[in-house]
């Protein structure tokens, strides 16, 4: 297509993403049916299946888990106010599908819209991201932290077990201020007080919390590696606050994740991520129109087999603009000696 242009001949962007962000509510009803209809048929079968096989139980958990990450999907476009034209239905859909997955919905769109203003900006890391330390940062800090930070970035606490702790444990605990956020927290903390009791004496006790805790896991899990690869690439744009651009955090600092088919729809066309920074505004579904009628958005893609090398990027090289693995520091510390 013809790209809009401004004065300057530059791409006007924001003429081109406006034009797919609108909510259809004939398409945010039909996710909510294709998603939590057969969420919760196979919650139900997999909790039957304990009785039968845990060998049974564990396809039908992963299976659900590729649906719970489709409803976090719908919670996720909620709280952009991007799935619905009323904020209210954004708001109610939201709050129940955060149930599923066990996420405060108002504490999460506050973080994560943080995420989105902030994405590739070296002096405002640390909220709704995976934390990423430059070298020199890592190399000033103390024996402690350099362990924790070490123990973070090991892809069995990152991808195994961080995932489940941070979603049972982590969402149950308050932010230090935010009156509707602290409350949110809490309010969520009683619906799941009485939700799990509940599930527990209806379908037995052992039959959900072995389903529940394998769906969480994978569904967590795989959840948080697609984040992980959407702002931890070879590549990846980062700049100090002074120098950083909105156009290029989203742009480079946001990866084209280009799945199968299959994948792509589990994981709610997430993988268009360059896009979606661009405008939140514009709903999953119509993200896929947007990439392939503007070559604007054609960038290099991330494939599946080629973001497995992505877990070895652990540190943020600022002098070469680069991340780079542990391996890179004892080069650098044979030059601090050096000088």
């Amino acid at each position: 297509m013809n790209l809009t242009k401004d004065s300057e001949g530059k791409v006007s962007w924001q003429k081109i993403v406006a034009k797919y962000a609108h909510p259809d509510l004939r398409k945010s009803i039909w996710q909510i049916v294709n998603t939590l209809v057969p969420f919760f048929g196979l919650f139900y079968l997999s909790m039957r299946s304990v009785d039968v096989s845990l060998w049974l139980t564990l396809p039908l958990a992963i299976l659900t888990a590729g649906f719970m990450i489709r409803a976090f999907i719908i919670f996720h476009d909620c709280g952009h106010g991007s799935f619905f034209k009323l904020q209210r239905a954004n708001d109610l859909v939201g709050i129940v599908t955060g149930l599923l997955t066990f996420t405060p919905y108002y504490r999460w769109k506050h973080e994560h819209a943080i995420h989105h203003a902030t994405c590739g900006d070296l002096d405002r890391r640390g909220v709704g991201d995976v934390y990423t330390m430059t070298v020199q940062e890592y190399l000033d800090a103390p024996w402690w932290k350099r362990l924790g930070y070490r123990v973070m970035r090991n892809p069995i606490a990152l991808l195994l077990i961080g995932p489940v702790l941070v979603f049972v444990i982590g969402e149950r605990i308050p932010p230090a201020k935010g009156r509707r956020e602290i409350a949110n927290v809490w309010w969520t903390n009683l619906a799941l007080a009485v939700i799990i009791p509940v599930m527990g004496l209806v379908f037995g006790w052992k039959n959900y919390l072995i389903t529940q805790l394998l769906v969480l896991f994978f569904g967590t899990g795989v959840g948080v590696w697609l984040f992980y690869v959407q702002h931890n690439y070879l590549g990846v744009y980062w700049e100090r606050h002074a120098q950083w651009d909105y156009y290029k955090a989203c742009m480079q600092g946001s990866s084209f994740y280009k799945l199968p088919a299959v994948l792509q729809w589990f994981s709610g066309n997430i993988g268009f991520h360059h896009i979606h920074h661009l405008s939140s505004k514009i709903p999953n579904y119509n993200l896929p129109k947007a990439y392939h009628e503007n070559t604007v958005f054609h960038i290099m893609p991330l494939t599946l087999l080629s973001s497995l090398g992505c877990l070895k990027w652990r540190l943020y090289d600022e002098a070469n603009h680069r991340l780079v693995g542990w391996n890179v520091l004892k080069q650098y510390r044979r030059v601090t000696v050096s000088h």
